[in-house]
């Protein structure tokens, strides 16, 4: 893999999703112009998020888009040799039926290197979206990936899973807004300020693991995203982040190098004990379909 720079992006894209293309068109130029060759950009990059999670409207839905449609493919041309995550809307048929996905998909010139469906939906989401079913890495021309959809990464799980499966480099996309129930005067001082900040060094320090984070910013009907964009390294440290406005954090590193370096005397997945998580392992049984 290297010495790789890393960008993470925390900006607002709305419902129109022809701006929100010329605005990434930008957001790539700069990215490029600074070197950066993994870029990771926020969840709802095309279309945007909801605008309600407690009762999302069903007449101002994200449009949604497939893998192979232009818009996509529009993409693909932008990110060239880059290697680029973006997340949209998917719309897709299931037996019979059209089903929305919140997605985010990893590409570059040469096209898609990987996908993901979002697991773990918060409040009324499940009301507009079909939940993933997996979590699994990919390899990619910068190393192996693995990503995760903002509310994927409250669930420890979730990111170990990927780290299992041999990611190096984790990167979580967001629409994470400010608490809805019981807000802060001061978007750093919100509870959910405190919690984006938390999950993005734990998932890192936990799994030894590179993460970007990118999230979105400004409001969308009664939800006020937090930006907060950052590359922790496998340490938990933060190497380079943004504030709540729109931003590129940038971080150069080798992702092998750090990961074997944080791995060198305690290495958490070598060290686990499954046998010992017994209550976990029941909890599990008792799931339907666990």
């Amino acid at each position: 893999m290297g010495v790789l720079r890393i960008g993470a992006v925390a900006a607002h894209f709305g419902r129109d999703i022809e701006r929100s293309l010329a605005k990434l068109a930008g957001i790539v130029a700069d990215a490029r112009a600074a070197g950066v060759q993994l870029l990771v950009l926020p969840d709802a990059t095309l279309g945007g998020y909801l605008s309600d999670l407690r009762r999302p409207d069903p007449t101002s839905l994200p449009p949604g888009l497939c893998e192979d449609s232009s818009e996509i493919e529009r993409v693909r041309a932008l990110a060239g040799d880059m290697v680029l995550a973006l997340g949209y809307t998917e719309e897709t048929v299931v037996d019979g039926e059209h089903r929305l996905f919140n997605t985010a998909v990893c590409l570059d010139g040469s096209g898609v290197l990987g996908r993901h469906r979002k697991v773990h939906r918060p409040a009324g989401e499940s009301l507009v979206y079909d939940a993933g079913d997996s979590f699994s890495a990919f390899d990619t021309p910068l190393g192996r990936l693995g990503m995760l959809i903002d509310y994927d990464k409250t669930f420890p799980e979730a990111a170990r899973t990927l780290a299992m499966d041999g990611a190096t480099v984790l990167a979580c996309l967001s629409a994470w807004p400010a608490s809805v129930t019981d807000r802060a005067s001061r978007l750093p001082q919100d509870r959910q300020s405190r919690l984006f900040d938390l999950y993005d060094c734990a998932r890192a320090a936990e799994n030894q693991v590179v993460w970007v984070s990118s999230n979105q910013t400004g409001v969308m009907g009664g939800l006020r995203f937090l930006g907060q964009a950052k590359v922790v390294g496998p340490g938990g440290d933060v190497l380079a982040r943004t504030s709540s406005k729109g931003g590129l954090a940038v971080a150069e590193l080798d992702p092998e190098v750090e990961v074997a370096r944080a791995r060198r005397v305690l290495h958490h997945l070598a060290e686990r004990t499954p046998e010992a998580y017994v209550a976990l392992r029941a909890a599990d049984a008792d799931v339907p379909g666990a």
